[in-house]
């Protein structure tokens, strides 16, 4: 097992990567003060450790309730939160209840967003199940929903109390969301970790194969970079922001089709490509570094062209992205690779030039 921290001062957490942690739930007891907890899954991951981690965390006397949703993007609403209110306000929960969230991305910014706005805030423990959500959105403290207008425009900033990253959970994952999770890996390579990029040049199979040594380097150093990034700017009042890299265009898609059509993952390797094309285009990459981005992307069974849609219909999607100030859209871009940036400075005609390349 490997521990990081994300370092927020008080608010300070563990993250605990290893394989088999689940059914030990003696890595949480200590987050469990009050002997309560409602664990919140869903229709995919309910039936494969729910149950473990039930009986794990009863045996050592806590009490759990249990709130199972429908699995997939297009159920991150405001009609699920709902059903997780209705939930906790039936059973009584207190302020003390800690809330689990155990699942994926959707679950997790759900059940964040839920223990953020209960009673104005209880505790939860992130028990991520995916690649992506191992990687990514189980760290930093960013919940919340999706609105037919916008992708995870309702939500707010609230840090769990522990995350526990069970590697062996991946064995269960479908290999086209193990793909969409690498997509997020390599995210962190391009934006500021080089020798990461490049460890993953050689070792990109080996992830695919989902061999474990391999996994757990990329987990524990994906999570490293992020925790750095988030103990430095929790609130994406600056360098944070370029975590989004690829995102977007990549929340443009993922509206655009309907949510759930394109796996998030999915939706940031073809925008990644884009901001990777519009970089090239601002004068930063060399068509040999966008043809690594690509090769990589490709490996990794992931799409390096985004659906066709109008140039003017990814505009208007795109203007909805959190990032826009003052109306203008503000991209992440690639100043080399491993070097990021953020601007505001593109062109409508690059960007237009990028939008009719990049999309089938």
């Amino acid at each position: 097992m490997q521990t990081l921290n994300v370092g927020l001062a008080e608010r300070s957490y563990p993250i605990y990567i290893g394989s088999g942690l689940l059914p030990d739930c003696g890595l949480l007891i200590p987050y469990l003060t009050a002997g309560r907890a409602v664990i919140i899954s869903n229709t995919t991951v309910a039936p494969l450790y729910l149950e473990k981690l039930r009986s794990s965390l009863e045996s050592a006397g806590v009490r759990c309730n249990s709130v199972i949703l429908p699995d997939g993007e297009e159920y991150k609403n405001s009609s699920s939160m709902d059903a997780i209110y209705d939930a906790l306000l039936r059973s009584h929960c207190e302020r003390s209840t800690t809330l689990i969230a155990l699942g994926g991305g959707v679950i997790g910014d759900m059940v964040g967003f839920a223990a953020a706005t209960y009673l104005r805030g209880v505790p939860f423990i992130q028990i991520p199940t995916t690649l992506l959500s191992q990687v990514d959105s189980s760290v930093g403290g960013k919940t919340g929903i999706n609105h037919p207008l916008g992708k995870n425009m309702i939500g707010a900033f609230y840090q769990p109390k522990v995350v526990l990253a069970d590697t062996r959970t991946l064995d269960t994952l479908p290999d086209r969301e193990l793909s969409a999770g690498i997509s997020e890996v390599i995210k962190y390579g391009l934006i500021r970790d080089m020798p990461f990029f490049e460890w993953l040049e050689v070792n990109i199979e080996k992830l695919l194969a989902r061999d474990t040594e391999a996994l757990q380097y990329a987990i524990a150093r994906s999570c490293q970079n992020k925790a750095e990034v988030v103990g430095n700017d929790e609130r994406e009042s600056g360098e944070r922001a370029l975590l989004n890299l690829g995102h977007t265009f990549g929340h443009a898609i993922e509206n655009g089709m309907g949510y759930g059509v394109w796996l998030h993952g999915e939706a940031v390797a073809a925008g990644t490509m884009m901001a990777a094309d519009l970089s090239r285009r601002m004068g930063w990459l060399t068509e040999a570094d966008v043809g690594r981005i690509r090769d990589l992307f490709q490996r990794a069974k992931l799409p390096v062209i985004g659906p066709r849609m109008s140039v003017e219909k990814y505009q208007e999607l795109m203007g909805l992205d959190k990032k826009v100030v003052s109306g203008k859209i503000r991209f992440v871009l690639l100043e080399a690779l491993g070097r990021s940036v953020m601007t505001g400075d593109v062109s409508v005609g690059l960007l237009k030039e990028t939008l009719e390349a990049c999309c089938d």
